[in-house]
């Protein structure tokens, strides 16, 4: 019980830090990123993929936002929020 109590009470704690918003690099297609990718969920989940994330797993990610869970992004506005992605969050070699 007392292990729940703490698992509950640092989640709690977490919560806030974690719904905050982080800036985005600055970079051709960041308002694009803004008012898409942002419409939805938070900005930290672009931080947070950063690190494993290459120029083809970040362009399928898009295209999972627009299949699966039906993001009304265009064609060109996909590829600019790839390009954006990788330019500034894609996964060093």
């Amino acid at each position: 019980m007392m292990y729940r109590t703490i698992a509950l009470t640092s989640l709690l704690l977490a919560s806030p830090a974690l719904a905050d918003d982080v800036p985005l690099k600055p970079g051709p297609g960041v308002e694009t990123v803004e008012a898409n990718c942002a419409a939805c969920h938070t900005t930290n989940y672009i931080r947070m993929n950063a690190p494993f994330l290459s120029p083809d797993t970040w362009k399928a990610e898009v295209t999972k936002m627009r299949v699966a869970f039906g993001s009304p992004i265009d064609d060109d506005v996909a590829k600019e929020i790839v390009a954006y992605l990788v330019a500034q969050y894609g996964a060093k070699p």
